[in-house]
């Protein structure tokens, strides 16, 4: 079996032209919620299928959807060994508000050990650890230690609305032991963690309309109703009493976690006060009687992620708005069913609509919550990679985020996920001034390199590799 010491090697060698590499590939704008830069995320798609045949992968395409393109490449000459998805998304969050960037959000820019850009994080930059360490090894070995398949998509960012039906036309192409995905956190520089738990996702949008036309607020305010002031209503109607969602039958498939989970969870996860820091916040807000990290993990949430309506010129416009709309975000848990909650939502507003207006709902993506089993034989090889690459053993952590590619490749292809994050709470994910830390990068590839010399080493078949558990993950003792 090649050994990854040559690769440890060359990537440190080669760790300039890795840094600028990945400027060139945060410097597309690949923001796929705005049809105006379709172009940008071809280019994109491109690039990196130009790049991946550059460094040795085979069988690269460039595969059309109704969406952004997605991009596939392989390497399959290790007869007998697993074979790994390797899977990532190259498109990014929109950069507003602009006014707030220290630096064009697509002028990658390296201050301190900082590389600046949308994208740099989330998740070009974790992505790029994974390709970069498949590099080394065959720059240096001339082959893997295992079998790869990379999958990386152009709409993660918007619910990767066409991922499911693309996974079911091309099962065979992409099977695997195991899929990696690096879209995650660490918890701090020097500590890593394997995520095992993801929230799902629903989005939606509320729009409420009362007059034809809109009207003039002196004339008629105080006598038609404001669809702007109807929708505010609702929304603060979706929570009552102690930050709990108000609508009827919500909870009602909430898994109920045990004190050992809670325990557990206290033991590896950000106390109250590291998560306040984070989101640099003076307090806390949510449900009563759970910690700020259990909210963000374990306990579902509805945010309301924007609201458009009325006048938003310079000066005053004495107006009564047509139509208002609302974007929620509702982040689900075990065992909530994403289309069964929307059902309720839609029952809910029903019921409380004023008569004098109307309302409506419209989906915009969806995802299902995810319980990766930390006893998979994948975990271990993640464990050792990571305490080789970093240093220091990973705790095992929930995210409060989603990744639909997660569920979905589960679901389809019947194949787990390790979640091997290398991004930090502080990188501004989604935010303005988004930077990766790159001696994350470096270790990233590293932790990466190791992964693939250890998962050769991993059965994925029988007792012995059902009763297996990561060393470095046993003492969280999962329920």
């Amino acid at each position: 079996m090649a050994s990854p010491s040559g690769a440890l090697t060359f990537a440190a060698a080669h760790r300039s032209r890795f840094v600028a590499e990945l400027a060139d590939l945060i410097r597309f704008p690949t923001v796929s919620a705005d049809p105006r830069h379709a172009r940008d995320l071809e280019r994109c798609a491109n690039w990196l299928a130009r790049h991946l045949r550059s460094i040795g992968l085979e069988a690269v395409t460039v595969v059309q959807s109704p969406g952004p393109p997605l991009v596939l490449a392989e390497w399959r000459h290790a007869p007998g060994r697993p074979t790994v998805l390797v899977y990532g998304h190259y498109d990014v969050q929109p950069v507003d508000p602009l006014g707030e960037w220290r630096f064009p959000p697509f002028e990658p820019t390296l201050r301190g050990q900082d590389l600046y850009g949308r994208g740099a994080s989330d998740d070009k930059g974790q992505l790029f650890a994974h390709v970069k360490a498949l590099e080394s090894y065959l720059r240096t070995a001339g082959r893997l230690p295992i079998n790869v398949r990379c999958l990386f998509e152009g709409e993660e960012e918007i619910g990767s609305p066409h991922l499911g039906p693309f996974l079911q036309r091309h099962r065979r192409r992409l099977s695997a032991d195991v899929a990696v995905v690096s879209d995650t956190r660490m918890l701090a520089p020097e500590l890593p963690a394997i995520t095992y738990a993801l929230r799902g996702d629903l989005g939606l949008e509320l729009e409420v309309s009362g007059p034809r036309r809109d009207l003039h607020s002196g004339v008629f305010g105080g006598a038609i109703h404001n669809p702007l002031q109807a929708l505010c209503d609702l929304v603060a109607g979706l929570h009552g009493a102690g930050g709990r969602i108000a609508i009827p039958g919500f909870y009602e498939r909430v898994r109920r976690w045990g004190e050992g989970e809670r325990v557990a969870m206290a033991r590896s996860g950000p106390t109250d006060a590291q998560v306040l820091q984070e989101a640099a916040a003076r307090d806390g807000w949510g449900e009563d009687g759970y910690s700020l990290y259990e909210r963000t993990t374990v306990r579902p949430a509805i945010s309301v992620a924007g609201i458009v309506g009325g006048y938003r010129g310079h000066g005053v416009k004495a107006v009564i708005p047509s139509r208002a709309t609302a974007k929620l975000d509702v982040r689900l848990v075990p065992d909530q069913e994403p289309l069964e909650i929307e059902r309720l939502l839609r029952r809910h507003l029903d019921h409380v609509t004023p008569p004098a207006v109307r309302s409506s709902l419209r989906r915009t993506r969806v995802s299902r919550p995810v319980v990766i089993d930390l006893g998979h034989p994948a975990l271990r090889a993640a464990a050792i990679a990571y305490e080789k690459g970093f240093g220091k053993a990973p705790v095992a952590i929930r995210s409060g985020g989603s990744i639909p590619a997660v569920g979905a490749i589960q679901d389809v292809l019947g194949v787990s996920s390790v979640l091997m994050g290398f991004g930090l709470a502080d990188d501004g994910i989604h935010a303005p001034n988004e930077r990766f830390h790159l001696p994350n990068f470096d270790r990233g590839i590293a932790t990466s390199i190791w992964f693939l010399d250890e998962i050769a080493r991993e059965a994925f078949e029988g007792p012995a590799a059902a009763a297996r558990m990561p060393a470095a993950l046993a003492e969280e003792g999962r329920p």
